[in-house]
């Protein structure tokens, strides 16, 4: 048996589904936190992670979940987070929760968010927020992360090693 995971969340994804850390087995996820109301950080993210998945091999690229975890749930619910994917970055597959499960979430990263004023946007806010992409391993444990200024080469080097080498990997159920 193996160890908890690190990075334990318990959330809803873009289909109205319960999700958790081991939803996904024998998969590697890329995780990157954002909102669908971001105008500048989480586009470019996406972007540069949608270029990375699209330049690994087949075989990596089948063991690799791209996940996009709302620190928003207020306005983006999971029909939200579904179309807004759907339109750009298909590849992704939204969580989002209830507030309190969000926050579970950030923790279990470390990722920093908190809503502030926004005179610029529709609903008068904003959310600012780490900017870093996390690599879990099957297990759940954090393998990897990339700073936002790692461009789509360097994430896609890094996740065809972690993910060929195995490291953390248990085998496929």
């Amino acid at each position: 048996m193996s160890a908890p995971p690190d990075v334990a969340f318990d959330l809803v994804d873009h289909d109205g589904a319960p999700v958790d850390a081991r939803s996904y087995p024998g998969a590697w996820l890329l995780v990157q936190f954002g909102f669908t109301s971001c105008r500048v950080v989480c586009p470019r993210a996406l972007t540069r992670l949608t270029a990375a998945l699209d330049a690994l091999d087949d075989e990596v690229a089948g063991r690799v979940r791209p996940l996009y975890v709302s620190v928003d749930p207020e306005r983006d619910t999971p029909e939200v987070l579904r179309a807004f994917l759907a339109a750009s970055y298909p590849r992704f597959t939204g969580l989002t929760g209830t507030p309190e499960q969000v926050e579970a979430a950030k923790r279990a990263f470390r990722v920093f968010a908190r809503r502030r004023a926004d005179p610029e946007d529709p609903d008068g806010y904003a959310v600012p927020h780490t900017a870093i992409t996390y690599l879990v391993d099957p297990d759940g444990h954090l393998a990897h992360h990339w700073p936002d200024t790692a461009d789509a080469p360097t994430v896609a080097a890094g996740l065809t090693a972690h993910v060929a080498a195995g490291i953390g990997a248990s085998p496929t159920p």
